[in-house]
Order: C-alpha cells, then structure tokens, then sequence
C-alpha cells in the first residue's frame, strides 16, 4: 500500500484550486506518495466534479466527496461570508471520519493537511492521533496576523488609527484587519490561530524572497499567542504556488485583442470571483478610465447580476463603449487572468489583492494598483504597498468607494511615472526570485523537501476508529 496524504480543502474555488495544485505539488516532487483530495458539499447543491474543475489528474490523486452534513442551529448567526463555512466544517467530523476510516483500509496514512478554515476537524485528528499539518493559502504576513490575533484586544482601539505592532508585519490600523469590529470574528480568528500553533506543520504559499520579515517572524515564533506551552510548529514556505482552473480558454478574444497592443500598454482590471460593484461604482471605474488615457482591459461582474444579466451599456456611461473602443475591451464577468497577466502587452493590474492574483501577478512581473475588497485583502494591500513596494494604493471612502478622479490618477501614475517605473523594476526582480525558489537548490524546493522527508518519517498509523466520531 503507498503512503497517503490526506487534503481537506474548503469549498470557496480559490481554497479548492489551491490545494489541488498543492496536491500535484507534493506527486511531482515525490511520486511515491498517494493523494486524497475531500471535497465537502455544500448544502442544496450537486457534488462537485472533479474533472469539470481540476481537468485529468495523475491517477495517484483521488477525489472523495463529503456528504452534505446539517448545520448546527447557531450558524444562522454568522454573517453570509462566513456562513457556508461553518454549515460545512463544523458539522462535518462525522462524515470526516467515515472517510478516513475507510482510506485508511486502503492505504498507509501519514498525515493530513487542513485548509486553516477547516480547523475544527482537528477535534478529530488529534483524537485519533494523525499528524495534523494546515495549509495557509493567502502569503505568510497574513499569517503573521492570524496567528497573533489572540494576542490582540477583543475591540478596536479608541483611536482606530493607532497602529498595530504585529510581529513581522508592516504597522495597519485595526480597521485593515478583516471585520476587526466584529467580536463574533475575533473570537473565531483566535480559535484558528490558536488550533494552528499546536499542529504538526503550517504549510504556506509563498516564498522567502517576497515575504521574508514575516517568514522570519514566524520560524522564530514570534507571532504565536502569548503563554504558548509548546514550541512553534515548522513552517514550510512551498510557493509560489499558482492555482489557474484547467480548460481556460479565450472565449472573450482577450488574448487576440491583447495581441495588437503595445508592449506593457495595457492595465488589467479584475477583482476575482466575488468581486462585483455597484452601478454607481462601475459608471465611476469607466470614468476614471477615460480620464487615465491608459490602455485597458476591464472585467466587468456587477451586484445587480441575476439570471437576465445587464447588457454593458445599461451599467457602464452613454458613449462609453464606443468612445473607447479604440484603446480598451470590456469583458462581462470571466476572463484568463493569469494567461492574460503572463501576456506581453500587459503592464499593469488593478487588483482586489487576492493572494491567487498577488501571485500570479508578481510571478509575471507586473505591478499593481490595490482595491482590496474584503477577507484579509486589506492586509495583502499593506504588504504589497509598505514591504514588497510593488503597487500603489487607492484612496477609498469610508465605505470602500474609490473616485473617477483618484482610479484615473493611480492607474497614470502607475504606467507613466518615474515611481511606477520603479514598482516595475522591482516586481521584475521578484519574478526572476520566483523562478529560482521553486529550482532545486531553492527555498522552497528545500522546504517541500524537508516536508516530504518528514512525512516519510513518521510511522505508519494503526488507526482504532470508535464507531461514532
């Protein structure tokens, strides 16, 4: 029987994709192992198909669904965001058991790996004594902030500008932590990081030479809760590591529109899945676009989408489209993001700093303009702003609305100005530092070498499975 490693994903697509590139990761460096991939269900829909979203896979990566398992009453009080997650982790220990119970009959398992949201699931692993890794998909300073969270007061301070000191992390105030208002959100952030500093391992995508302060932080232990009895689980910088869905293709004729452009002319804007504006903010990106005199491509997902989707003209100015038509292209909701970034006429991107786009963005080198829009973005844009120093931050009002004038202004400053030509020299660097982690020899081939070689390591389980969870 191989050795399996067991990889239990949350279901947003980000998290999905992630650990399945993880998961093809981990074969092609050792292909000795075998993967499960657990793929929960959400509730009311149908199971998930693996190769409609991951394409064909080595036959050494195998796809066990979870049933749909019931909420627990409590749920209904969490925001919506938050919701799903806990309608499918907390409930879940029970089917999660039945599904190791059974791999373990077929195979040697030697550890499993949890999406950090999934965390509750270590109530069963620890009880059934299998080494417990999580896998952190956003980079290693929005760990730094996971982690110390405990460490932080349950409310804001009275000056919500008054920096936060966060160990390997640039100074922020409270309100650039996600839903920091929120004491539902401390205290379930507290538990996570408090579940992940006793586990076996803390697996990260990213890599030193973009994230080292924090990377630093973390291997010294300094962004764990205060009064820990244990040491600091390792770490294991394995990044960059790019989670691009399979059978992308250009639909939209993006890629042949960006074909007759000039090189580094064009600015992307895209602000992932979730990303969606209202009129109001959608009229004014066009209007900041015009004022720009930059080149564009714009993907365009409003909130009043339904199923009788808005023709562009009804959400976007009169005469936008046509006055345009000779310097940018409007998409309606979906286009290849990283094919799109890796093109050559691409020289710039406005980005709701999802880490899956920070990525991508860095390893083709091209600079940002940030527009953080919810989860631990905020906290991405400090990075990418203060420590990495490759994108320029949009001004926002205090309810997140970003002005024609200031989107027009950034996006030249950023393809124009002496200051974006300095972004671009640096992003240029770390793409080039991207190439050489993932290279034998490299920082984070050397850390997938030591998880591997750990993982080898520990025993084979003999697992007693109760008949309940």
């Amino acid at each position: 029987m191989k050795d399996n490693i067991v990889l239990y994903p949350l279901i947003g697509r980000g998290h999905l994709f992630s650990m399945v590139e993880l998961g093809k990761l981990i074969l092609t460096h050792d292909p000795s192992f075998s993967i499960t991939i657990l793929i929960p269900t959400p509730p009311n829909t149908t199971p998930i198909s693996p190769t409609t979203f991951f394409g064909s896979h080595s036959s050494s990566i195998t796809f066990h669904h979870l049933p749909t398992a019931p909420p627990p009453a409590t749920v209904t009080a969490l925001p919506p965001h938050l919701r799903l997650i806990f309608e499918l982790t907390h409930p879940n220990n029970h089917n999660l058991h039945q599904a190791l119970r059974s791999i373990s009959k077929s195979s040697h398992l030697k550890a499993i790996v949890l999406d950090f949201l999934n965390y509750t699931a270590t109530q069963l692993t620890t009880a059934l004594h299998i080494p417990t890794f999580f896998y952190f998909t956003p980079g290693a300073s929005a760990l730094t902030c996971m982690l110390y969270s405990p460490n932080l007061p349950p409310t804001p301070p009275n000056d919500e500008h008054e920096p936060l000191r966060i160990p390997g992390f640039p100074l922020i105030s409270a309100k650039d932590l996600p839903n920091y208002h929120s004491l539902q959100h401390h205290a379930i952030f507290s538990d996570v990081g408090l579940t992940m500093s006793e586990c076996d391992g803390i697996i990260v995508n990213t890599f030193e030479a973009i994230e080292g302060r924090a990377v630093k932080a973390l291997e010294e232990g300094l962004c764990f809760p205060e009064g820990a009895t244990t040491p600091p689980p390792p770490l294991f910088c394995i990044g960059p590591l790019i989670s691009v869905p399979s059978g992308e293709n250009d639909e939209n004729g993006c890629l042949r529109w960006l074909d007759s452009q000039p090189s580094q002319s064009v600015v992307l804007l895209c602000f992932g899945s979730d990303g969606r504006f209202s009129k109001t903010q959608l009229k004014e990106i066009a209007i900041g676009l015009e004022k720009s005199e930059q080149r564009f491509l714009w993907v365009v997902r409003s909130r009043s989408d339904s199923e009788n989707e808005e023709r562009l003209e009804e959400l976007l100015p009169e005469g936008f489209l046509e006055r345009t038509k000779e310097k940018g292209m409007v998409v309606r909701n979906w286009a290849p993001q990283a094919a799109i970034l890796s093109h050559e006429s691409v020289g710039g991107f406005v980005t709701h700093c999802g880490w899956n786009s920070v990525l991508e963005a860095v390893c083709e080198g091209v600079p940002m303009v940030t527009w953080p829009l919810y989860a631990e973005q905020k906290l991405n844009r400090a990075v990418l702003v203060k420590e990495m120093k490759v994108a320029l931050a949009l001004k926002e009002s205090e309810d997140g609305f970003v002005s024609a004038i200031e989107l027009g202004e950034r996006i030249k400053e950023l393809m124009e100005s002496e200051k974006g030509k300095e972004l671009r020299q640096r992003v240029l660097s770390m793409k080039v530092s991207a190439v050489e982690a993932k290279r034998e020899g490299g920082s984070s081939y050397a850390a997938l070498s030591r998880l591997t070689q750990l993982w080898k390591k520990k025993n084979h389980l003999i697992l007693h499975f109760p008949d309940t969870a």
